[in-house]
């Protein structure tokens, strides 16, 4: 029997970018959740995924387009 190959699945956002990027409203970290292949709200049907601020406080929501984080607050989007 042919073994069956698993292709991986491309990262949505280089890790060294990952490590850089701050939530641009209160400056925190942001988590990644990669959305692809997964059932998605009408809001995020478009995105791939999407960067959420850490901070308890702000918890903002940014979407990643085509591997591309917006990272606008959600009142210049």
């Amino acid at each position: 029997m042919p073994k069956k190959t698993v292709k991986k699945k491309k990262p949505l956002v280089d890790k060294a970018l990952l490590d850089i990027l701050a939530c641009p409203v209160c400056k925190a970290d942001v988590k990644l959740v990669d959305l692809r292949g997964k059932k998605k709200s009408s809001k995020e049907k478009k995105w791939d995924g999407k960067l959420v601020c850490k901070s308890k406080k702000c918890g903002i929501i940014y979407p990643i387009e085509d591997g591309i984080p917006i990272m606008l607050p959600p009142e210049l989007r």
